[in-house]
């Protein structure tokens, strides 16, 4: 995997309450594929992970939601976790942010809870994801197909249920954003 990122900038947008295995390895894998990793959230100097059923460590943000451009990175990861998800889609900056990938054609990679943010940024219709089993008349309602699998990838967007499926997500993340904006088949 080593190299296979070179170049390549990914915003890894959260608020408090990520999942935090959903953040640490896929950035682990992204890193080590030769990608420069950037934490983006609403909080200004540090964000909270969630460690299971208890609030995990805490991580410097690299950038301040108010002062990044979408238009500087080239992928968006969104790790789930149920406080995190629900918190961005509430607040405008970030949806507007993760519609910038959206609109432009940019890899996504969002696991468990993180396609709710993809609901409210209007990605879902017509796209085949999957994610945590409680978002699945969510994203049915907003248009999509679910599917319980292990990981789906639909014109540049990966999706992945839960942790577990955390090494399947990262290789296809890894692939996804390797190839760069997608052209969107009807």
């Amino acid at each position: 995997m080593s190299g296979q990122l070179d170049g390549k900038k990914v915003a890894i947008l959260v608020a408090d309450g990520f999942e935090q295995v959903e953040l640490t390895e896929p950035r682990m894998a992204l890193d080590q594929a030769g990608a420069r990793t950037f934490i983006i959230s609403p909080a200004d100097k540090k964000v909270k992970g969630w460690n299971h059923t208890e609030w995990g460590k805490e991580f410097p943000v690299d950038v301040g939601l108010n002062a990044a451009k979408p238009s500087d990175y080239d992928a968006l990861l969104l790790p789930g976790g149920v406080m995190n998800p629900d918190k961005l889609r509430m607040n405008e900056s970030a949806v507007g942010f993760i519609k910038h990938f959206v609109t432009e054609k940019k890899p996504i990679a969002a696991i468990c809870h993180g396609p709710w943010t993809l609901i409210e940024a209007g990605a879902v219709r017509g796209r085949t994801f999957t994610s945590w089993p409680s978002l699945k008349t969510d994203i049915t309602n907003a248009g999509g197909q679910w599917v319980d699998q292990e990981v789906v990838t639909d014109n540049g967007i990966v999706t992945s249920r839960k942790p577990d499926d955390i090494p399947a997500f990262n290789e296809k993340m890894i692939e996804e954003f390797a190839e760069g904006a997608h052209k969107r088949v009807a």
